[in-house]
């Protein structure tokens, strides 16, 4: 029941299309809003099934599921493999990670870069200030939440030696969070940042989380 993600999409934003529109049809809202990141990738649009999933591996103490959803995401993600890109995570608070006891996003960066041969670095990026949940926000909402929240390694230079980023996280929703981290990680100098989720959620539905 998971609605897999494949073409025709944008090729910015990963949206799906109805039908092919051409390799340079962008989607309206990358249009109207180009992001700092040069693209995003999905394995899946957020539904029932993707929900639960990310539900239970977020906070119902599985995170076993990383491994799954992480095969789906490399699948997604074979685009930016070639390049031999930093696999980063979206990071967690330091109260949140000891309340939670792990980073679904740190889990589904470690089995990405298991799966690809590539390297993870958890590190690279710091959330600096603990921000609420992004759950019941709006778009301008969730960008406030988390302005300011994130900062780079002072040695991230040196830990990107030269390589782009795929910045992992769970869900793409309104892309505030990863847009939020990718700004960070340009201004300490990485070239390009490509984003990765397991599910994002397609323009048009209501937000669900």
């Amino acid at each position: 029941s998971l609605r897999q993600i494949g073409a025709p999409l944008c090729p910015v934003l990963g949206i799906p299309f109805e039908t092919d529109q051409g390799s340079e049809a962008f989607s309206a809202e990358a249009l109207a809003d180009p992001p700092p990141f040069a693209r995003a990738r999905a394995a899946v649009s957020y539904g029932p099934v993707a929900g639960a999933l990310v539900s239970r591996l977020k906070y119902g103490d599985r995170p076993e599921l990383a491994r799954f959803c992480a095969r789906l995401m490399a699948a997604a993600g074979r685009e930016f493999w070639a390049a031999a890109p930093l696999i980063v995570p979206v990071p967690l608070h330091a109260s949140r990670l000891r309340m939670r006891r792990y980073n679904q996003s740190m889990l589904l960066a470690a089995e990405l870069a298991r799966l690809t041969g590539l390297v993870a670095d958890p590190h690279l990026v710091v959330r600096r200030r603990r921000t609420r949940q992004q759950v019941g926000l709006s778009g301008d909402g969730r960008l406030r939440n988390v302005r300011g929240a994130f900062a780079a390694h002072p040695r991230a230079l040196e830990r990107l030696k030269g390589r782009p980023v795929v910045l992992v996280d769970d869900v793409y929703t309104t892309g505030a969070t990863v847009k939020a981290v990718t700004r960070v990680l340009l201004r300490a100098g990485a070239e390009e940042v490509n984003v990765l989720t397991f599910a994002r959620v397609v323009i048009g539905e209501d937000l669900p989380i």
